[in-house]
């Protein structure tokens, strides 16, 4: 089935959806709207879209086709009048699969117990019996009481594949098993990004990062500044303006080809992916300043040296964090260290090197997030759009920002941890 290209737009009372099958017939179609999920299909065209709020067919509600222009208007009334549709122009997420319900009862119901209970009972009090610490006791007494203890090795874990995964919620494995074969300049792994372990990369990334540090190269650049301040000074009009961001038909038409997918993750792996996004953002706000809006067939390169999970694998938290109770309730330390390796490769590796271009790249990241998701994820189709067309770098696209361009209007929470995008 062909997803068709379609548009959303509300009125008080009404949520009106346009939709472009062209050279079909409208005996057709088939409508059915089951609470917020309207589902359209008229052979070869199939669209279901999950709205934010539930709505209803009734006598004002409507289908028209128009032989024409090829576009069917399905109008339908809205459940609650006078109440606002959020987001109808984030296309992915109207696109994205409904959360699945938890279950209402046990997932596992035992049908029959093929063991009588007195017997099941005896059973576990003779095993129960059967364990004894006398002996470690016994040992412990000579010792003055003291049990031995060890340290589990975290090196001895124990894994069934040789394979590493990494990307997305490491959710892929295998992308850069020919690296060597490549012209990948930016893989700071090499053969090894296979079978490299988190520990590994991050001891490597930070080695490299270490030996790309040029002081001839930042001092020049802080003696001679007068591009670097054109730069810095510069205003980026999608931060300046006060109108609502709007997404253009190219965007939309972006959308319209990411695939549909629901994301289960633990607050563990939400957590992190939040933290991997300032470092995508700062990366778009460097590459956009320094090329001032219009990239250049170095901008792929740029963008995937700045970001450590691109170039090295390895995606924050950057600092030790407590894996209990975890919430989006950042600490200092995560978010410095986060920043902290954004700096250090704006510093490293690109053509400008200027801790003041860095300071401006994170307050060029706070506005964009004060302004919300709409423009976070315009940012995120533009990264990809630059990753998917060059041909070694396309690989970045697939295991990082097209699950992020989908997840950002689908997953992501309403509000962001503004904490860290304070401009001063």
């Amino acid at each position: 089935m062909i997803t068709p290209k379609f548009s959303c737009s509300q009125t008080d009372e009404s949520l009106v959806t346009s939709i472009y099958c062209p050279s079909v017939r409208a005996a057709d179609v088939e409508l059915d709207v089951d609470d917020a999920v309207l589902t359209v299909h008229i052979n070869p065209y199939f669209l279901r879209l999950s709205f934010p709020y539930p709505v209803v067919e009734d006598d004002n509600s409507s289908a028209q086709y128009d032989p024409s222009s090829g576009y069917l208007t399905v109008t339908l009334s809205k459940s609650v009048k006078g109440q606002y549709f959020p987001d109808l122009d984030l296309l992915a997420k109207l696109l994205s699969p409904r959360p699945s319900r938890p279950h209402a009862r046990p997932s596992i119901e035992v049908l029959d117990s093929r063991q009588p209970l007195a017997d099941a009972i005896t059973d576990i009090s003779k095993r129960t019996d059967a364990l004894s610490l006398d002996d470690e006791f016994a040992q412990a007494a000579k010792n003055e009481w003291q049990l031995s203890q060890a340290i589990s090795d975290p090196a001895s874990e124990f894994r069934t594949s040789s394979q590493r995964y990494y990307g997305f919620l490491d959710a892929f494995t295998g992308y850069f098993t020919h690296a060597a074969h490549t012209e990948n300049e930016i893989n700071e792994l090499g053969d090894d990004a296979e079978v490299c372990n988190a520990e590994e990369r991050r001891t490597r990334r930070i080695a490299h990062e270490n030996e790309k540090w040029d002081e001839e190269h930042y001092m020049a650049d802080y003696a001679e500044d007068e591009y670097i301040q054109e730069l810095i000074n510069w205003h980026d009009p999608d931060l300046t303006s006060t109108a609502e961001v709007v997404i253009t038909e190219d965007e939309k038409m972006a959308m319209l080809r990411l695939p549909r997918k629901e994301y289960i993750m633990d607050s563990f792996q939400e957590h992190s992916l939040y933290l991997t996004l300032i470092t995508l953002m700062y990366a778009h706000a460097y590459d956009k300043r320094t090329t001032l809006n219009d990239p250049t067939a170095e901008s792929a390169w740029t963008v995937c040296n700045l970001v450590a999970a691109f170039s090295a694998l390895d995606p924050p938290p950057y600092s030790p964090t407590d894996f209990s109770g975890i919430t989006l309730d950042f600490t200092d330390a995560e978010l410095i260290s986060t920043l902290v390796t954004s700096y250090r490769r704006s510093l490293a590796f690109p053509l400008y090197r200027s801790f003041q271009l860095a300071e401006r790249c994170r307050k060029d990241v706070a506005a964009a997030f004060r302004r919300g998701k709409r423009l976070v994820t315009k940012y995120l189709l533009g990264l990809k759009d630059i990753l998917d067309h060059h041909d070694v770098y396309y690989v970045y696209s697939k295991i990082w920002v097209e699950d992020f361009c989908i997840w950002i209007q689908a997953g992501a929470r309403s509000g962001f941890p503004m904490k860290v995008f304070e401009p001063d």
